[in-house]
């Protein structure tokens, strides 16, 4: 099948089957006299499992690593449960950092009169964790502590 069957038939875009085979995640496909793409079983069935991961939040390296042991049929499974277990750790902080975002802006929100007044608390709050430089400084986004 070409390119555009195979992002159908996975749910990749061509865009980025291309970007995925340019930086090496997949392999390139067999390639008819006048160059176009075919793509076979195997290709596809890479390509779903890419796009699994991907829905599951895990970067490229990752993904890397995990289409490396799921071809490795002697893998150890202690291997692939590390990836999951770190990726998770980094979701969990995701989640809070998400968490503590929501729960800043709720609460300037509630404070915030919303009528015709230009004074708006959640405008200040912003504007107040800005550097006077006006550009961002080399630190974090801002949390709770910095808002409240």
């Amino acid at each position: 099948m070409n390119i555009g069957q195979a992002a159908k038939a996975t749910g990749i875009s061509t865009k980025m089957i291309r970007y995925y085979e340019s930086i090496g995640l997949v392999a390139a496909p067999h390639r008819t006299e006048s160059g176009y793409r075919v793509y076979l079983d195997d290709d596809l069935h890479a390509l779903r499992f890419i796009n699994r991961a991907r829905d599951l939040g895990f970067s490229v390296e990752q993904m890397r690593d995990l289409l490396t042991l799921w071809r490795d049929r002697d893998r150890a499974s202690a291997d692939v449960k590390a990836i999951a277990r770190a990726h998770i750790a980094v979701l969990a902080e995701k989640a809070r950092a998400l968490a503590a975002m929501s729960e800043t802006l709720q609460h300037l929100a509630e404070t915030c009169h919303g009528d015709d007044r230009p004074s708006c608390p959640i405008i200040e709050k912003i504007a107040a964790a800005v550097p006077p430089s006006g550009r961002p400084a080399n630190r974090p986004r801002f949390g709770i502590a910095q808002l409240h």
